[in-house]
């Protein structure tokens, strides 16, 4: 076996078994649906689609699908349930694929970057893995050669600069932090002040995850961006926003938020192997037309998976555990 192919079947391995409970819950309500038919039907379809809703992948998604498949029908004049899996499968990845913009060719981890440092900062409410995300990401980079530094500017929490440091020292990356209670954007231009003296190749700046007040968030977070690209031009190079794919609905509201609050340019979803929500990576994708770069299955360094929609949806209707 290549080395290339035993690192896609432990990707699929990781991928299958993080979306074991989602795909059991799809799957057992997708049995329900069809008992005793034969054929796609009225019937089927509201049933597919409370099985869509109910498995988070949200209203306004849902309804393209299912629109999708009575196209379908509609042109096939008839079609058996037998197919309706594969058929689900096409039309959600079809669905997915009109957004053009993927950030999969750049999230590669062995990539080179087109700027040093390249300067990443974390958004997201606290509690919804930001901080694991960050290791997991350090951890990527540092495995592929690459020097990384973290910058501690959520300072509204001791706990947070705490749990930074604790992560920063198992991965063994630097940590730039202040006292808590300390202005943000001074944390974010210490750290990219010592990225550059440094010559890191990556800084990655965690930020207070507070929905209090979106003028203050936004004015919070623009001050940042305002700070970071007087050390290094054009910084931050990716605003990621980090989602707990735990939360279904909540995080859409999390999403709106942030991207009303900031310019977001991909989304982490994190939390999908202890869940059967896993259908909010399908609604968050479609709804915002943001890409969705990585997705988090479990709680080891090696559990942050580079997000592909095809490998996704292959995972979520296949039979695999």
């Amino acid at each position: 076996m290549a080395l290339s192919d035993f690192f896609s079947r432990e990707k699929k391995d990781s991928l299958n078994k993080g979306l074991e409970k989602t795909k059991e819950s799809v799957f057992v309500r997708l049995s329900r649906a069809l008992v005793g038919k034969s054929s796609v039907d009225d019937e089927v379809l509201d049933n597919l689609e409370e099985v869509l809703v109910s498995s988070d992948v949200g209203v306004a998604t849902t309804i393209k699908i299912i629109e999708r498949i009575e196209n379908r029908v509609a042109h096939d004049k008839y079609l058996n349930t037998s197919e309706l899996n594969l058929i689900l499968r096409d039309e959600i990845v079809a669905l997915l694929e009109e957004d053009k913009t993927d950030a999969g060719s750049e999230s590669d981890f062995s990539s080179p970057l087109k700027s040093k440092p390249h300067v990443i900062m974390i958004v997201g409410v606290n509690g919804s893995g930001k901080t694991t995300t960050i290791a997991k990401m350090a951890h990527q980079y540092k495995k592929n050669s690459k020097r990384v530094l973290l910058g501690a500017a959520d300072t509204f929490r001791a706990a947070a600069i705490d749990q930074l440091q604790i992560w920063a020292d198992r991965v063994g990356v630097d940590l730039i932090k202040q006292q808590m209670g300390s202005d943000p954007a001074s944390v974010a231009f210490d750290t990219l002040k010592s990225a550059v003296a440094g010559d890191y190749d990556v800084a990655i700046i965690d930020t207070a995850g507070r929905l209090h007040n979106k003028i203050n968030l936004m004015n919070e977070l623009s001050k940042i961006k305002r700070v970071m690209d007087k050390v290094v031009p054009e910084a931050p190079h990716e605003v990621i926003l980090v989602l707990d794919g735990s939360t279904g609905q909540n995080a859409f509201q999390q999403a709106k938020e942030f991207i009303a609050a900031t310019e977001v340019t991909s989304i982490v979803i994190t939390k999908l192997d202890g869940t059967a929500k896993g259908g909010v990576v399908i609604g968050i994708s479609d709804q915002f037309k943001i890409p969705v770069k990585y997705i988090g299955v479990g709680e080891k360094l090696e559990d942050l998976l580079i997000f592909n929609r095809a490998e996704f949806v292959d995972s979520l209707f296949s039979t695999d555990k």
